[in-house]
């Protein structure tokens, strides 16, 4: 029998990797590779979850810590894709502020799934802006060094670096990121795409798709900075069923929500990560999302209207749980007017615990050694 491809997408947060997995999947469908996927957050209730999900995509989800330090989870969520999809690819997407990738991860795969897994080379994936932030060491960051600290070290074992959302800077600002992030990182392969827009995605899973060699490099990692990077981030994950009088906009309701967020973030200073909710009906599902304080949220997909849906929010923010909590209900009461009632019926918020991974390999593994 043929070995399952397994391809995993790293990088921050907000940097696009379920958009790329999810077009990922759909090529992959079309041209009749059986497919799953596995997600990942440091909690449950996740939006991408529910999105893929929705869009008639096999999904399994590892929650309560990353990869890493769940990797158990992990492989009881691989079983369960390969005994309910038989897949010729899985594809993988660890928790956005987690690094050390390669040992804690690619690594005990290669050695202990090697009898029935083929890894791809690790692709990080890479909001431009971010990894300009990264690149010019004296300029102003919106968020402290240890959470720079994470993206770097995240950049640094990639054996891919994939610079996303190219359609947000001009081709002489990519042409200069590109030869910027391969000076900086020159044993990496540099390349780019937009995968909200379909561009260089099918090229990049023509490459990894085919190719070995999966984390080619093991890194030196201060783990109390590492840890520090991940605790300065309030995390929260919440579901609200929502009904209304008569039919609401649910369109309407997202955007009001989004914008109450964002203002009261931005009273607090408090920069985003990535600030994003799901709003679903039976007659469609809406995602919208922000990944900087400066940026207007981006919708997708229409939830239409009606008395009743069901909103998914996931906000990883520079501020305090707590603080978070407030902010998120004092918007969705804002944005639950003109007749609809927001009843939350779950929520999560806290800092992300002190990671203790599983395994951690300190040489590299030959996939041939594998089990």
């Amino acid at each position: 029998m043929s070995k399952v491809r397994m391809i995993l997408v790293g990088g921050f947060l907000g940097a696009g990797k379920t958009t790329l997995l999810a077009k990922a999947a759909k090529k992959l469908v079309d041209d009749g590779k059986r497919v799953g996927i596995i997600t990942n957050d440091q909690a449950t209730d996740l939006v991408d979850t529910g999105l893929l999900t929705r869009e008639g995509i096999d999904v399994d989800e590892v929650a309560g810590g990353c990869f890493c330090c769940k990797f158990s989870d992990l492989e009881s969520a691989a079983a369960k894709l390969v005994d309910k999809v038989k897949p010729d690819v899985l594809l993988g997407e660890p928790v956005g502020s987690c690094t050390d990738i390669s040992a804690t991860v690619l690594q005990p795969i290669k050695w202990l799934w090697g009898d029935w897994a083929e890894m791809s080379p690790f692709t990080v994936l890479t909001d431009p802006r971010r990894l300009r932030e990264v690149l010019d060491t004296d300029g102003a960051s919106s968020f402290p060094e240890s959470v720079l600290y994470v993206f770097k070290k995240q950049l640094e074992e990639a054996d891919y670096i994939a610079i996303n959302k190219t359609d947000l800077v001009s081709p002489e600002e990519l042409a200069q990121l590109k030869a910027d992030t391969a000076a900086a990182y020159p044993d990496a392969t540099v390349i780019e795409m937009s995968a909200l827009e379909d561009t260089g995605v099918t090229e990049w899973l023509a490459t990894v798709g085919a190719a070995t060699g999966a984390g080619r490099r093991i890194l030196d990692v201060d783990y109390d900075t590492y840890a520090e990077g991940e605790a300065v981030l309030g995390w929260l994950n919440a579901s609200v069923r929502l009904e209304a009088e008569s039919g609401a906009d649910w369109g309407a309701f997202a955007a009001r929500l989004m914008a109450a967020m964002r203002e009261r973030l931005q009273q607090r200073s408090a920069e985003v990560a990535h600030l994003k909710i799901l709003v679903a009906t039976e007659s469609g599902s809406l995602v919208s999302n922000i990944t900087t304080l400066a940026d207007d949220a981006v919708a997708r997909g229409d939830a239409g209207s009606g008395t009743e849906a069901a909103l998914t929010i996931n906000a990883r923010v520079h501020t305090d749980p707590e603080t978070l909590r407030t902010v998120v209900e004092e918007s969705v009461t804002q944005a639950a007017r003109d007749g609809i009632t927001a009843d939350i019926v779950g929520m999560q918020n806290f800092a992300p615990a002190y990671p203790t991974p599983t395994h951690r390999f300190t040489d590299v593994v030959d996939a041939r050694e594998g089990s």
